[in-house]
């Protein structure tokens, strides 16, 4: 099957058994209009994907926003794996040109489909999560999902504790606040990042997390928590 050596160029992650990335890709009209060519479509690796994209979500929401409630936090991860953002994800990869699909699928655009879109990348993560393990799938989730977590909070989702540390200085006739990388550690693909935001020489707060937006946000929301206004 052709494409599989520029997606996992692409993705970054080299299959040990390219089978199971082919069969990530097989659309079920595909595997319908082809059976003695491949053994099955993607659904069954779409269902553990499903299962573990929310695991990796969940744990990732609970790590980096610790000062968030339940219910913040399956709002947040309902936003992150519903059907358009998987599909926006999946098409931030080109994953529909490696689709395989039947002639009618493919006539009716179902390259471009979203729920095509959305189920396959589900079904990536599986193949990648059963071929190289948690951490790889849980890499991949963070890296392709950041920009949409960011979108979503922006869109205020959650509270935007940065905007709200800073309307709050200025209010008090206050200058804005400034936020200085004091440090990094742990290996590339687990780094974490200290943050301190100061008010001119003043240290008002740190705050770490996985990426310097996150150990920014987590800074502004401790800040926010020694002026008393959280």
């Amino acid at each position: 099957m052709f494409g599989l050596d520029e997606l996992q160029g692409i993705i970054g992650v080299f299959f040990t058994q390219p089978d199971l990335l082919a069969q990530a890709l097989t659309h079920s009209s595909y595997a319908n209009e082809n059976p003695g060519i491949v053994p099955s479509s993607n659904e069954r690796l779409e269902f553990l994907g499903d299962a573990v994209l929310d695991l990796i979500v969940a744990e990732n929401l609970y790590r980096d926003f610790p000062s968030i409630n339940e219910g913040e936090m399956t709002r947040l991860r309902s936003l992150l794996v519903r059907q358009d953002t998987l599909a926006r994800v999946a098409e931030s990869i080109g994953l529909g040109n490696y689709l395989y699909l039947g002639k009618g699928e493919e006539a009716s655009n179902g390259k471009g489909k979203p729920a095509n879109l959305a189920r396959a990348f589900e079904a990536l993560v599986a193949a990648i999560y059963l071929d190289q393990g948690y951490s790889a799938a849980e890499q991949l989730i963070l890296d392709l999902l950041d920009a949409e977590l960011w979108k979503v909070l922006s869109q205020g989702a959650l509270i935007d504790y940065k905007s709200r540390l800073q309307e709050l200085l200025q209010a008090r006739g206050q200058q804005p606040p400034d936020y200085y990388l004091i440090g990094t550690e742990g290996p590339d693909h687990d780094k974490k990042f200290s943050v301190e935001v100061r008010l001119g020489n003043e240290v008002l707060a740190n705050g770490s997390g996985r990426s310097k937006k996150k150990a920014e946000t987590e800074a502004a929301r401790v800040a926010l928590e020694k002026l008393n206004v959280t």
